[in-house]
């Protein structure tokens, strides 16, 4: 009887330890610091602020356990089903041919183009972290039509290098929660009398 017992009891609880093990490695956390440090350096290129951000002191790498742990007090078979992603963090990149191309594009394009109607008020940092024509008179009539067509431009490359970044870190479903980092780098990096909308639409002045 415990014979047979065990012999069903065993492929359950490989098969439960399993089952839990994909749910722990699916369900990594969003690195939020790793991600405002990466918002905030591509950020300040973008608009062309000199200053780099201070470097993060790096998170200790947890000590490795012995071989005999399996048989200590206190260990935890969930430490071995726990993804290595989730035990020692993530670092988001930002360096990828792909995300550097969009991001000069946006540099060239702000900086030439964009920037002088931020500070005439024409344009603003919207809340989901692209730019929205907020004045449209501020801009002169024979200028409308580029000034539109540059913010389209603009905003196509946002959602693009949104997603990139996200897919680069082989976390696509990151884009949302990337997308909101930026938004709020947008806005804290933003230059004083730039407008820029809070979260529920209203827009103020830096």
């Amino acid at each position: 009887m415990r014979a047979g017992t065990l012999k069903w009891f065993s492929p359950m609880l490989v098969a439960s330890l399993l089952a839990l093990a994909a749910c722990v490695t699916i369900n990594v956390y969003f690195p939020a610091a790793e991600a405002q440090q990466a918002a905030q350096e591509f950020v300040g290129k973008v608009i062309g602020d000199d200053g780099k951000p201070a470097e993060a002191p790096k998170p200790e790498q947890p000590q490795k356990q012995s071989p005999s742990a399996a048989v200590q007090p206190g260990f935890n078979l969930m430490s071995l089903l726990i993804s290595d992603a989730m035990a020692e963090g993530v670092d988001i990149t930002i360096r990828t041919p792909a995300i550097q191309a969009i991001q000069d594009r946006m540099a060239t394009r702000f900086q030439s183009s964009l920037k002088a109607h931020f500070d005439s008020g024409a344009l603003g940092f919207g809340n989901d972290g692209l730019v929205v024509v907020r004045d449209a008179t501020k801009i002169g009539l024979k200028d409308r039509v580029s000034v539109n067509q540059l913010v389209a431009d603009d905003n196509r490359d946002r959602k693009a290098v949104y997603r990139e970044i996200a897919v680069a870190n082989n976390h696509p479903e990151w884009e949302k929660q990337i997308r909101d980092t930026f938004a709020s780098q947008w806005v804290a990096q933003a230059h004083a009398g730039w407008w820029y909308q809070s979260g529920d639409g209203a827009w103020k002045q830096k």
